[in-house]
């Protein structure tokens, strides 16, 4: 190497030495470029930077209309344990590096923290401890906010909230009386899933395979009465703004299936031999399907085990056989049922039979837990030739198939009707061309529903309707640790909010909170 290069080369390397010894003596002893390896104290560390950050106040938001707004959140904790795990961790840092990098792009961001701190998983956990909620409460938030500074993450703490703070949740309380003004909180007996042990109810998705995901305990269905929220109001809108929204095709595919938005029919099926105990005409079965133009191939009725109209329709011989079934499938939440899609459909025959409007023909009615009270009318008619459930059902049950709607044949424009459909292989759920349906026949599917409909509203025994999966949130629980909800229920004057100017409706101390 000639001698200018070699001289070149050792001065960079004095150099380079050099910053390092400046940098490594600005540094404690313990974390020097020499000595990083093994000896990082990042307890020492960490925790200076934190005291840091804390003194100079640098993730409080303040008010600066210079600036543009930005408003990261993530779910608050539930304070129901000793203390936070990974599973918080992995949010929050995510939460955190995201606000950081905003503010470092000059927004002005906030980054609030609280404590979803009422409900069901702390007031359990108290009881699993023999102590007041409130005092475990109160244990778990002190050592949850030490381990979430001990993280280092940037959360404005000056905004810190409690939802069992009154001055809290007196806001929680007007949002339910502003509801309740506008129609949208409101009392009704619902079905819901009811542990025994826990003394409460439980959402579907607490319910695995039909026992309670916290204690184990089998669960019970139980129809009792319920304060609900009227979020079906706003299907709508849901379905319209995902179309807006920035996210994966999947998951904007599973919140549109959550709300199950289907356009159909309602249509009446008279109930033979009954008679409606308030106007003494027959017992109507209302039943919801999304292809009217099928029903020349309807063969029989299925009800819902829970539908309302079963105790109207039984015959003697088959009430015990039902009550059976009923008493069977009483557990079973809805979330278990549709999970039992590939097995084979259980039921059992009323002993009624309804009048196809269409036919005239006496079918069936049968009970069965595939079918949802839940989910539109809670009854169905079932047209096994072009439904895979209600064919597996009929094959289990040796009920007859009868095809009504066939493909349409390529090529087939112009051609009498006779020669533009062909048979296929049943069940065949598609559209195509109707088939021994009377004067609706050689219509294609989409004119035979429009024609059908019209043909049962003139009569009065069928209309357009609209049917939602998503149903609306029962809001109540059985239970002592969580907001009053701000309703007197008076003799004299039925069901009234309480006044805005007496919130908060506190929450009583009692000895005795245990279910």
């Amino acid at each position: 190497m000639p001698k200018a290069k070699k001289d070149s080369k050792k001065l960079e390397i004095k150099k380079t030495s050099a910053q390092k010894s400046s940098l490594s003596s600005a540094l404690p002893e313990r974390v020097a470029f020499g000595t990083l390896k093994g000896h990082y104290n990042h307890q020492a560390i960490e925790k200076k930077w934190q005291n840091f950050w804390a003194a100079k106040k640098n993730f409080e938001t303040t008010e600066d209309p210079a600036k543009e707004k930005k408003y990261v959140l993530i779910e608050f904790p539930y304070p129901s344990a000793a203390g936070l795990h990974m599973g918080h961790l992995r949010p929050y840092v995510a939460g955190d590096v995201y606000s950081r990098f905003l503010r470092h792009r000059g927004y002005n961001v906030l980054y609030p923290i609280g404590w979803d701190a009422f409900g069901l998983p702390a007031e359990n956990y108290a009881i699993k401890q023999g102590v007041h909620p409130r005092l475990t409460t109160e244990q778990n938030v002190a050592n949850a906010r030490k381990q979430l500074f001990s993280w280092g993450l940037g959360f404005d703490w000056s905004r810190e909230i409690n939802s069992t703070d009154p001055n809290y949740y007196k806001w929680t309380q007007w949002i339910f009386l502003q509801f309740f003004k506008a129609g949208l909180a409101y009392e009704d007996e619902a079905l819901m899933n009811w542990c025994p042990s826990c003394k409460t109810g439980l959402a579907n998705e607490e319910v695995i395979n039909g026992r309670c995901e916290r204690c184990g305990t089998e669960v019970e269905r139980r129809k009792m009465r319920q304060w609900m929220l009227k979020i079906t109001a706003y299907a709508d809108k849901l379905l319209a703004g995902l179309k807006d929204l920035d996210w994966p095709d999947s998951i904007k595919k599973l919140q549109t299936d959550w709300i199950g938005k289907k356009e159909g029919a309602n249509v009446l099926f008279s109930v033979r031999g009954t008679r409606s105990a308030g106007s003494g005409q027959a017992v109507e079965i209302e039943i919801f399907t999304t292809r009217v133009d099928t029903i020349f191939g309807a063969t029989f009725l299925v009800l819902a085990p829970e539908h309302a109209a079963l105790e109207a329709i039984v015959t003697p011989a088959q009430a015990e056989e039902v009550k059976t079934y009923v008493e069977q499938t009483a557990n079973l939440s809805d979330v278990a049922r549709e999970a039992r899609a590939g097995a084979t459909k259980t039921g059992v025959f009323t002993g009624a039979y309804a009048t196809n409007p269409l036919t005239q023909e006496q079918i069936p009615i049968w009970i069965s837990d595939y079918v949802l009270g839940t989910v539109g009318t809670g009854a169905i008619m079932a047209v096994p030739a072009h439904d895979e459930r209600d064919y597996d059902f009929a094959k289990a049950h040796n009920l007859p198939v009868r095809a009504v709607v066939y493909p349409e044949k390529e090529n087939s424009a112009g051609r009498p009707p006779h020669e533009r459909a062909e048979p296929v292989d049943l069940p065949y759920a598609g559209e195509g061309i109707l088939v021994e349906s009377a004067s609706f026949s050689g219509l294609h599917s989409e004119q035979a529903r429009k024609a059908i409909l019209d043909y049962l509203e003139r009569r009065g025994e069928g209309e357009k309707a609209l049917t939602y999966k998503l149903r609306d949130w029962v809001f109540s629980r059985q239970r002592y640790w969580g907001e009053p909800i701000p309703m007197v229920h008076c003799q004299e004057c039925g069901v009234v909010p309480v006044p805005e100017e007496d919130l908060p409706v506190l929450l009583p101390e009692v000895e005795k909170y245990e279910p």
